[in-house]
């Protein structure tokens, strides 16, 4: 289990098993609030049963616990309006738009960081970028819609967490960390919305059972995974595979969810981003 090519394969899996099945999930929804914190919650719980085979660690510098709590608070938008987009669009779809935070993390790495600006990685942003146009330019318009939006403003949330909170899983007994960044979200949702316990009650029981436990179940340990990847293998070499998952998606939501809208389109966006990858990690 210290090899990063199995943590890559299992994260395959259970992104597929995520992206699908919350896909799902949204189809039932009434609260999308209340979704939201039921399937975080589940998958935060989850994480802890995976606490013993992990190294306990904890870091003992205040700063790096008021950094976390930073970027828990956009971590918390990215999920909360990942659950609204999910709903509007297909889950493939949803997983080409997932990797403009790629191209934001670059963005503020050469703004905040004074990273070098390197041809191979300017042409893997406009690969992602163009991938993203590719896919939503209809009869020779640009489709906007809220969907679109809300996927970019939670892509640049996500980018920004990541961002802030860079490295700290490391720090961290893994499971315990990742249930952090889940439960904590949940919280401070309950408590901005206003949600009522019998709005998450009434989720579960008037929503898709199998889709919302299979999401909940998939979430937290595929973020395991692939954090667990990039602890053990090159980012070089995980950042591409990890990719792989745009294309899955595409193929077993045409396969499963019907999802057959502009597939040819996807697939060529999904190769790209694919190439994209390569080129900014190589």
């Amino acid at each position: 289990m210290n090899n990063f090519i199995t943590f890559i394969i299992l994260y395959l899996i259970l992104d597929l098993l995520f992206n699908q099945s919350y896909k799902l999930a949204t189809k039932e929804m009434k609260n999308a609030g209340a979704l939201t914190i039921l399937i975080e919650t589940l998958a935060a719980l989850f994480c802890l049963v995976f606490v013993p085979f992990f190294e306990i660690k904890f870091p003992t510098d205040l700063t790096i616990y008021l950094l976390l709590i930073l970027a828990i608070i956009f971590y918390t938008i990215n999920d909360r309006l990942g659950t609204t987009v999910r709903s509007g669009i297909e889950a493939s779809t949803y997983n080409i738009i997932k990797q403009l935070s790629t191209v934001f993390m670059i963005i503020m790495g050469i703004f905040f960081f004074k990273e070098p600006i390197v041809i191979k990685k300017i042409i893997g942003i406009v690969f992602i970028i163009f991938s993203n146009i590719f896919v939503f330019y209809q009869k020779g318009t640009f489709k906007w819609n809220k969907y679109l939006i809300l996927g970019i403003i939670a892509n640049l949330c996500y980018a920004i967490a990541l961002f802030i909170d860079v490295n700290n899983s490391e720090i961290f007994n893994l499971p315990f960390y990742v249930f952090t960044t889940l439960f904590t979200p949940s919280i401070f949702i309950f408590f901005i919305e206003k949600i009522k316990f019998k709005d998450i009650i009434q989720e579960f029981q008037n929503g898709n059972k199998k889709a919302i436990i299979t999401t909940s179940l998939s979430w937290g340990t595929m973020i395991i995974c692939m954090l667990r990847a990039y602890q053990l293998g090159k980012v070089t070499i995980v950042a591409p595979l990890t990719s792989l998952s745009v294309i899955l998606n595409v193929i077993v939501g045409y396969l499963f969810l019907g999802e057959k809208d502009h597939l040819v389109k996807k697939i060529i966006a999904s190769i790209l981003i694919i190439i994209s990858v390569i080129l900014i990690k190589g």
